[in-house]
């Protein structure tokens, strides 16, 4: 081998030598070229391509690549010499400029509607035999796999159906990243498809493939077909676990999600992340503390406390449960947040009313410079509406343009909400004009910032524009529009609307309908029909409805009335 090699050329992406010395890998690699891959195609010419910590050593025939100075006829005669160095492209091209054949390496290019593509060619492609010449599962398992892993799942969905119609048989290499891609983009009619393709293949009984299958099923909301498949499986893993758990949690069957739980450790497998965060969402929505604080100690065992996304599922789960102090005391003892931990945090102590409490948590936030995002601003408006924090709401408003999130929806419709509910309707009212579109959520926070503050014409002007806009109404808009006829005390008004939510409008009233217009008759002194509303509801009172008339009868001094309504709400809540 040369010692000195001079004058080589470019070859692809790879560097050729040019003047720099080197040795056989085999022996002593000089340190200035540690770092790349030495190529010998043939004695006396070598070239290196850049790696990343290793070094290889590649034995190979003819030198020849993009540059060389090789005939057509020559890369030709090297294409037939062995076709399965070649990538067969003629039935995949984009577009007509792009090559027939690519060379797998040095991706040389031949095309054959060329001028210099010799006669002999076309009849010898004729004679190749199909199977050396059309592309193999894996070529295509690649690609596939390359889609997903970029998160164009729609992209790697398309090319699994031309898979098909080019009879290419998939394998389980195959079902594995589409099953993913179906997973994350909710494309259940084309995963129960992939589905009998697995049948027919024998892939079914794999645990991976399995596994894969379980967790579509899950995410794509069908839990009876992903149960199916989990206990039709002769073995199961921690992954066909977990998606079986974390389905039961997200289609709201929180019990048989931990029953499903005890029966894996049971089976002595080892719980992940991924297991523990959806024992926790079943924990979350059955508020039930006991089991989380138990999960939260096998996590600490397990040494999964320090893992971010465990310890945000933990304080979310804490916080649902109503435990803000054992959220508080997860969130000081992360070794590291993020800002998906703050909002969190500061969201939990929104919910539990301390507004407070949520706005020191933001300012510590500002000093710890996490910049906040979108559902850190939601959570910290929601804050500063329930303290009626006009200035911090300000303050938060001026981050929010920074940021230039005032357009986005969600934050509009919050930063409308926060206005109103620290008394600043113009500001709400300004707001409200500067958003580029409104959903239903944005109208439905202007109408109740009109109501709370008592301007009933404004709210239902607003409405009559809402209906001419087309826009689809809500439950919540008519909560809105309840509740500004109940503080203006226009009574008439507001038993007309209500009449009217589901015959007119398509809505169907709800229990909160119904308190709204028992506090609308209430505090107008119509005692005998707020009592008859709540007796003729459809669903049976909860002691919410009857609280609001009891301070409808403490306004009055109906001290009688009062009696015999406590007691029922005592009789409710203990029952509870």
């Amino acid at each position: 081998m040369k010692s000195n090699a001079q004058g080589y050329r470019m070859l692809g992406d790879r560097l050729h030598v040019a003047g720099l010395p080197f040795q056989h890998p085999v022996s002593n690699m000089p340190a200035q070229i540690i770092s790349y891959v030495i190529l010998v195609e043939n004695p006396g010419y070598a070239s290196i391509s850049k790696s990343i910590g290793f070094e290889k050593l590649f034995l190979a025939g003819p030198q020849f690549g993009s540059g060389s100075e090789m005939t057509a006829e020559q890369l030709w005669r090297e294409f037939f010499s062995d076709t399965s160095r070649w990538w067969d492209q003629r039935f995949e091209k984009k577009k007509d400029g792009h090559p027939d054949f690519k060379h797998k390496t040095t991706q040389e290019a031949l095309w054959i509607e060329s001028g210099t593509t010799p006669d002999w060619v076309k009849e010898r492609l004729g004679t190749l035999k199909p199977r050396v010449i059309e592309r193999s599962n894996f070529t295509w398992n690649v690609q596939i796999s390359q889609l997903v892993k970029n998160g164009q799942h729609m992209k790697a969905l398309q090319l699994y159906d031309r898979m098909q119609a080019k009879h290419v048989s998939p394998d389980k290499f195959t079902f594995i990243p589409i099953l993913k891609a179906c997973a994350i983009v909710g494309a259940l009619q084309h995963g129960r498809l992939i589905h009998e393709h697995i049948a027919r293949s024998g892939c079914e009984v794999d645990v991976f493939v399995g596994s894969c299958l379980v967790d579509m099923y899950a995410k794509c909301g069908s839990i009876a077909e992903a149960c199916g498949v989990f206990y039709k499986m002769p073995e199961h893993d921690v992954v066909s676990w977990s998606a079986m758990i974390m389905g039961y949690a997200k289609c709201g069957q929180g019990q048989k999600a931990l029953h499903l739980f005890q029966q894996m450790q049971q089976g002595k497998v080892e719980p992940n992340r991924v297991t523990y965060v959806g024992v926790l969402n079943a924990c979350a929505s059955l508020g039930a503390i006991e089991e989380g604080r138990l999960v939260h100690k096998q996590i600490i065992q397990s040494g999964l406390d320090s893992d971010l996304f465990v310890a945000n599922c933990l304080i979310d789960m804490y916080v649902k449960c109503g435990s803000v102090q054992d959220a508080h005391r997860v969130f000081k003892e992360m070794p590291r947040r993020n800002v998906v931990s703050w909002s969190a945090m500061i969201m939990g102590y929104v919910k539990l009313g301390q507004g407070r409490q949520a706005l020191k948590l933001f300012r510590w936030m500002q000093h710890e410079q996490v910049k906040p995002d979108k559902l850190a601003f939601l959570a910290v408006l929601s804050a500063c509406a329930s303290a009626a924090a006009l200035e911090e709401g300000k303050f938060v408003h001026r981050l929010v343009i920074q940021r230039q999130l005032q357009s986005d929806l969600h934050v509009g419709s919050s930063l409308v909400d926060m206005y109103s509910k620290c008394g600043s309707i113009e500001d709400a009212r300004k707001v409200f004009d500067s958003m580029p579109t409104c959903n239903v959520v944005a109208w439905t926070s202007m109408i109740g910032g009109y109501a709370l503050h008592g301007l009933a014409k404004d709210a239902f002007l607003l409405f009559d524009r809402m209906c001419q806009e087309g826009v689809e109404l809500d439950n919540g808009t008519f909560v809105s529009l309840l509740s500004a006829w109940t503080h203006s005390g226009q009574v008439a008004q507001g038993v007309y609307f209500f009449e009217s939510m589901n015959p007119v409008y398509g809505i169907q009233a709800t229990l909160k309908h119904y308190t709204c217009m028992v506090d609308l008759l209430g505090r107008s002194g119509l005692f005998d029909e707020a009592e008859d509303t709540i007796t003729n509801m459809p669903w049976q009172p909860d002691s919410c409805v009857w609280t609001t008339l009891l301070g409808a009868c403490r306004l009055y001094g109906k001290l009688q009335m009062a009696r015999r309504i406590a007691k029922r709400i005592f009789a409710l809540e203990t029952v509870l």
